[in-house]
């Protein structure tokens, strides 16, 4: 009986794992898909580099702490995050030009 226990609650707590952890793979791998996306645009010439557009930015944002890109392929736009005083600050950049399309907060 007490063995029957203990693998039912194994087997709860195996499922219960699965159900958190599968989120954050669906995440990891749409990170991995932006950047792969994202490496082909720029090798193809069709935008510039995170590194231009994050050197055209960052600047602009004094005072914020930069906490990284996603890249839309279909939109062929940056969306960097900042955060200052609490508040998340996104600012949409166009890939191909390099121009900031908005900032939403």
């Amino acid at each position: 009986m007490a063995l029957r226990i203990m693998r039912s609650t194994s087997a709860i707590i195996a499922l219960g794992l699965l159900v958190l952890l599968a989120p954050a793979a669906d995440a990891q791998q749409r990170r991995t898909d932006e950047q792969r996306e994202a490496r082909l645009d720029l090798r193809n010439g069709n935008v510039r580099s995170l590194r231009e557009i994050e050197a055209r930015v960052l600047p602009t944002k004094r005072g914020m702490q930069y906490l990284g890109p996603e890249y839309d392929p279909t939109a062929m736009a940056y969306r960097l995050k900042f955060i200052q005083d609490g508040r998340v600050v996104f600012v949409d950049v166009d890939a191909r030009t390099g121009q900031i399309l908005g900032e939403s907060h």
